[in-house]
């Protein structure tokens, strides 16, 4: 049985392969996900970046229209365990993609805004710092900080919201005619108006 596989690194690519994970049908995505969630103990860190790629990255990739049902379960279950594995896999491909990648962006910010747990959301955040600023990523940003304001208790560190002011004011020049910018910049405002001069 599967349970009594090695999961641990590096007979886990074997494993991933020999089950064929990256193409499997996605309703046994979904189960395999809910088996991997009752593992004890956890998944290291390098098994869970393994699986997220083996998972979800080309499923994610290649997306063209809205994730189906079944995926977007496997996604939120795999998320609320093994959220920065996840982000530093996943959503630094989808951060790193060239083109529009509408698509990835919408499943992105829809898990940073129900799914990832507050620290993946600041790791996301200083992901999308340090990539060039660009109009496929303010949507990204949006979520964060709406976030941010839905959970009052969730704060981003004061480092942070520094480097995302400061990205901001440097980047104004190129975004003045980018609605989505001007949005953004509003939102920063109004959430952080007492820290922001």
């Amino acid at each position: 049985s599967l349970m009594s596989l090695p999961l641990c690194h590096p007979q886990l690519e074997g494993l991933c392969s020999f089950l064929q994970l990256s193409t499997c049908p996605e309703p046994f995505l979904v189960r395999f996900c809910s088996w991997l969630l009752a593992l004890t103990p956890d998944l290291s860190y390098t098994s869970a970046a393994v699986l997220a790629e083996q998972l979800f990255l080309r499923r994610v990739l290649s997306l063209t229209q809205p994730p189906s049902r079944h995926l977007m379960a496997a996604l939120t279950s795999f998320c609320s365990k093994y959220s920065h594995p996840f982000c530093c896999v996943l959503v630094a491909a989808v951060l790193q993609e060239p083109g529009e990648g509408a698509e990835q962006t919408k499943l992105v910010c829809e898990l940073v805004e129900e799914c990832l747990e507050p620290h993946s959301v600041q790791l996301v955040l200083s992901q999308v710092l340090e990539a060039p600023l660009s109009e496929k990523l303010l949507p990204v940003l949006q979520a964060v900080l709406g976030r941010q304001v839905r959970r009052n208790l969730e704060v981003l560190p004061p480092e942070l919201l520094d480097l995302l002011v400061l990205t901001l004011c440097q980047q104004a020049p190129a975004f003045a005619t980018s609605l989505n910018y001007a949005k953004l910049v509003m939102a920063v405002l109004t959430a952080y108006q007492s820290q922001v001069s």
